[in-house]
């Protein structure tokens, strides 16, 4: 079984590797260019100490959740994660999150029909490696759907605790980062391998995942919750809010309007849309999506409270050493703090399977989608269950791209994988009873590296179409 302390001591050894292969590049150069270049050994040992950096706060959002967690339920019978909305957007950078993607089910708030329920979330960068990508395995995700978590702010914990086994082997792995040279690190790789990993306290059994989603994750944390991801929401976040505030001008504190946000990632844009004044609530499927946000929105004590350095992994298009070095404090605001209005909290589980459920019918004002209708291997599906979930006269709110994200699966399983052009994809959506509003094109980046070289831009469609009740009730009938 697979241990997230064995995916910590992963990660490490797989930027380890990396480190190690720059400098054995750096011994075959000739005397004299050696000679030039010789900052580099400097520069190899800090990324050493930024990735035990990277390591030891992984590790501390692991040691926030109290056992028993026993996550192999989220796992497919091929020992591979469940997909996650990670899209593999230019196949460069990261993903974004979905209902169906690389991500499983964790509990974060509570909704009022299920308080004991689970939840999960996830979101990232511009759409990851094919590498990224796994089959999604339906019958796990009908068997382990889960509720709504418990409210932000309380301690998750308590109802559903991250549970890590380690049977001690990440221990020398771990501590192989930053032994020879002058870096100052080894404090931290202490840090890094606490005592959870030698006694098997944290007992949680995890598929083997391929390291570029922790990567990813951490990018997104930047996209999300830090200062230099302003820009990417003012871009995708802040025109949907927007839209919300002028749709919804009078929100009234004894009977907000309710808004579900499919694909949630790692919870920010539902934060904000509670904050609005709305009941929201955000969807997800991956538990590393879905334990990265139950950690920032139900643990964290202060705003900028942890530093991650998330550039360092590709040593490509850095205008210098110090850009793709460089820290990022997150969160930039407390959560607990934002204002959120009551009955905020988290979904875990696939998107299809939680809200085709008959309680969830006409149950919305809105629905928001961020980066999120590519996800699907059906996309009529998504559209279909969008509008029943959606009360007569309800809003659906969608931005983002076409790149969809099982279009280059080729496996045994042969994955569904219906894609649509834009033209069709509206099609569906007035077949299933929706009226085009408010249509454009936006702009934007999705987990860039804002000081980098080279970013990934979408031309995201973005709209807001309204039910229309009458015209829905029609196409069912027929």
């Amino acid at each position: 079984m697979f241990s997230f302390c064995q995916l910590l001591a992963r990660y490490q050894d797989a930027a380890e590797r990396d480190v190690k292969r720059y400098e054995r590049s750096f011994k075959m150069l000739p005397p004299a260019h050696k000679e030039l270049l010789f900052h580099l050994g400097l520069k190899y040992q800090r990324l050493r100490w930024c990735i035990s950096m990277n390591a030891a706060f992984i590790m501390n959002m692991l040691e926030a959740f109290e056992p028993p967690f026993d996550m192999s339920q989220y796992v497919n019978a091929d020992g591979h994660d469940h997909p996650s909305n990670m899209h593999d957007h230019s196949h460069v950078d990261c993903i974004h999150s979905s209902g169906r993607g690389d991500y499983s089910t964790m509990s974060i708030s509570r909704s009022n029909s299920q308080l004991d329920g689970q939840h999960d979330n996830p979101k990232e960068d511009a759409k990851t490696h094919e590498s990224s990508r796994e089959i999604e395995n339906k019958k796990d995700g009908e068997e382990h759907m889960a509720g709504c978590s418990q409210p932000v702010g309380s301690n998750l914990g308590t109802s559903q605790g991250v549970n890590v086994s380690c049977n001690g082997d990440a221990d020398a792995s771990t501590a192989a980062y930053c032994q020879d040279k002058d870096v100052s690190s080894s404090s931290a790789v202490d840090n890094v391998t606490p005592q959870h990993c030698t006694d098997s306290l944290f007992k949680l059994n995890v598929p083997p995942i391929d390291v570029d989603k922790v990567r990813c994750i951490v990018r997104n944390i930047v996209r999300d919750w830090a200062e230099e991801g302003q820009k990417e929401r003012d871009e995708c976040y802040k025109p949907i809010l927007e839209e919300l505030n002028h749709l919804f001008p009078n929100r009234s504190n004894q009977r907000p309007p309710s808004c579900l946000v499919p694909g949630a990632g790692l919870g920010r844009l539902a934060l904000e849309i509670s904050s609005l004044g709305f009941v929201s609530q955000g969807n997800e499927f991956s538990y590393y999506m879905l334990i990265c946000s139950s950690f920032i929105l139900n643990h964290t004590q202060e705003a900028n409270e942890w530093t991650i350095y998330p550039w360092i992994h590709s040593n490509c298009n850095s205008l210098s050493d110090n850009d793709q070095l460089r820290p990022v404090s997150f969160p930039d605001i407390h959560p607990s703090s934002a204002g959120i209005t009551e009955g905020f909290s988290m979904c875990a589980g696939d998107f299809v399977e939680v809200y085709s459920e008959e309680s969830q019918e006409s149950a919305w004002d809105a629905v928001v989608t961020c980066f999120f209708l590519d996800t699907a291997h059906n996309i009529v599906e998504y559209i279909e269950i969008i509008s029943k979930v959606l009360k007569d006269g309800g809003v659906w709110i969608n931005v983002g791209p076409l790149l969809y994200h099982f279009a280059d699966s080729y496996g045994p399983d042969d994955d569904m994988s219906i894609e649509l052009s834009l033209e069709d994809v509206k099609k569906v959506a007035y077949h299933y009873g929706f009226v085009m509003e408010v249509e454009k094109m936006i702009e934007t980046t999705y987990t860039a590296n804002m000081r980098a070289m080279m970013q990934n831009r979408y031309r995201a469609a973005f709209w807001t179409m309204r039910k229309n009740g009458s015209r829905a009730k029609a196409q069912k009938c027929c």
